[in-house]
């Protein structure tokens, strides 16, 4: 069972958005390899980009995201983004997954 989740909230640079975008679009197969993630979400709302990770154990913060597609994050985050992805600690209340 899944207990907490992180929101990691991008700020593309501007005119990237479509890019980081893409760059999410395309992480479905580096989320379908963690064993640790079994729910993962790519988000766009307007201009605001996200992704959210259930996670089966408590995340330890360690100041930076971790995992494959933060490390390919990162790896292009000069290019993409505006600032440092923010990183919270969701706690979840109650899930629904299928069966």
């Amino acid at each position: 069972m899944v207990k907490v989740a992180l929101l990691v909230r991008l700020e593309a640079k501007p005119g990237k958005e479509a890019a980081v975008e893409k760059f999410l679009a395309g992480a479905l197969p580096l989320a379908n390899q963690e064993a640790a993630t079994p729910v993962w979400f790519a988000l766009r709302l307007g201009r605001r980009l996200w992704y959210f990770r259930c996670l089966r154990r408590r995340y330890r913060a360690t100041g930076a995201p971790a995992g494959p597609i933060a490390k390919a994050l990162m790896d292009n985050a000069a290019e993409l983004l505006a600032k440092a992805p923010q990183i919270e600690q969701v706690d979840l209340l109650a899930v629904k997954l299928p069966k």
